[in-house]
């Protein structure tokens, strides 16, 4: 049997102090099925009253889907199609870039009020005949939008795709699972092979996947075609993804496509301001950099 591909996060600062674990892209695992990118958010205590740099600016992205989902606090979303959202925790933010859009993720309530700032957001790249579809927010909630489910100690939320017969009502472009599991000490539950790439990631605790531990911070690529069992070691937070490839995709900073030219038509277009800013938040914007992905 292969051996899986574990990966552990890298520090990154998204700009102004908020540190951002990054495990994807990981230079020998670019993508688990069309996700792409998968930053873990904090752990971060704020006291009220923080400076403004910790927000991220209005900035923009093309050719994907962002997907905002918090464990702790809150965040305020504004995009160029005018909608403004706060995201609590155990929701769904979903914003198809497609041919472009732009928005900013400002920390208010925290700054009103103080508080613990942790979540994931993930990237998932879209399919060739999506990359330029028009730009869209989506934003879900509940048990009727994102199936759960209870037993043997692992308390679970689908946050979009299908898996296990399961199926959230989140719309996306391709085939793809992505589910948030609460395990309890020596709790055991299965991973399915209805996807050809699969990833488990631990937000917290300790967990053991074939015999093999996996501690906060790494996430393990499954490398073989056959179920897995996963044991919590301790209480355990832990995030599994994956689904069918999409293609090789190129990256630069916020960008995602399939085509290196229309990565060079975006990065003229943000450097030329010719992409609207959010509505309500266009006062200020993070300028083009040299070469990095990413916020």
């Amino acid at each position: 049997m292969p051996q899986h591909m574990l990966i552990d996060r890298r520090s990154h600062d998204l700009g102004g102090g908020f540190l951002v674990g990054r495990v994807l892209p990981y230079r020998a695992q670019r993508m688990v099925g069309p996700f792409i990118f998968f930053d873990h958010m904090g752990p971060l205590d704020l006291a009220p009253g923080f400076p403004r740099e910790l927000d991220v600016r209005p900035h923009p992205h093309i050719g994907l889907s962002t997907v905002t989902y918090l464990y702790s606090g809150a965040i305020t979303h504004r995009d160029s199609l005018g909608f403004e959202q706060e995201i609590r925790p155990g929701q769904v933010n979903w914003m198809v870039a497609g041919s472009g859009i732009t928005h900013s993720e400002r920390l208010e309530y925290a700054r009103a009020h103080g508080a613990r700032m942790e979540g994931i957001q993930t990237w998932v790249a879209l399919p060739d005949e999506a990359e330029e579809t028009a730009p869209a927010f989506y934003h879900y909630e509940g048990a009727e939008q994102l199936p759960e489910f209870d037993e043997d100690g692992v308390a679970g939320r689908l946050i979009a795709g299908s898996i296990a017969g399961l199926h959230s009502r989140v719309r996306t472009h391709s085939p793809l699972f992505y589910l948030h599991w609460t395990m309890q000490p020596g709790a055991r539950h299965s991973l399915g092979t209805e996807y050809p790439e699969r990833a488990v990631y631990v937000a917290e605790g300790e967990v053991e996947v074939d015999g093999q531990v996996l501690r906060t911070g790494q996430m393990l690529v499954l490398q073989s075609a056959q179920s897995v069992q996963i044991a919590a070691r301790t209480q355990a937070t832990v995030m599994l993804l994956g689904g069918e490839p999409v293609g090789e995709r190129h990256i630069f900073w916020n960008f995602v496509s399939s085509s290196r030219e229309r990565l060079a038509q975006a990065r003229e277009d943000w450097r030329q301001q010719r992409m609207k800013l959010p509505v309500g938040d266009d006062q200020e914007f993070i300028p083009l950099p040299t070469a990095t992905p990413g916020h």
